[in-house]
């Protein structure tokens, strides 16, 4: 690849009819959008001089836009907004839109078991350690 000039900026790329940087653009606006995703081995990426747009695809009348989506985001409501909101710029041209990962859950606070003096509580839903049939310990009737 070549390597443009220090300090210009990259023109926008026009494949079959399709402006990938302002598709990109408008993909990294939806809220629901963690980023664009160019797959395991860069496999979904347009490829330019100098540079790659990653995550979207132009090829045989189609455009493939391949995502991150942010947690708790419903997929089908996400791909209907990125399909609309990418009519004005991809035409009559089908849109697939893949969702490659999901971002993290948000940290949540790690539960607090609280045992009284000289008694050990086990977290939710395991048996206390002493009783049989617990891990560990053989099946009650067996030994």
């Amino acid at each position: 690849m070549t390597v443009p000039p220090a300090g210009t900026a990259p023109r926008s790329a026009v494949i079959d009819g399709i402006d990938v940087d302002a598709v990109a653009a408008a993909v990294r606006g939806c809220p629901g959008v963690s980023g664009l995703d160019s797959g395991q081995f860069s496999e979904v990426a347009s490829y330019l001089p100098g540079r790659k747009v990653e995550g979207i695809v132009v090829r045989d009348g189609r455009v493939r836009v391949q995502i991150r989506s942010r947690w708790a985001v419903p997929a089908p409501a996400l791909a209907a907004q990125i399909t609309a909101m990418l009519a004005p710029l991809t035409g009559n041209r089908p849109v697939d839109v893949v969702i490659a990962d999901i971002d993290d859950p948000p940290a949540a606070p790690a539960p607090r078991v609280r045992a009284g003096p000289g008694r050990s509580r086990p977290g939710p839903g395991l048996p206390p350690p002493e009783q049989p049939g617990a891990p560990g310990f053989p099946p009650s009737g067996c030994e």
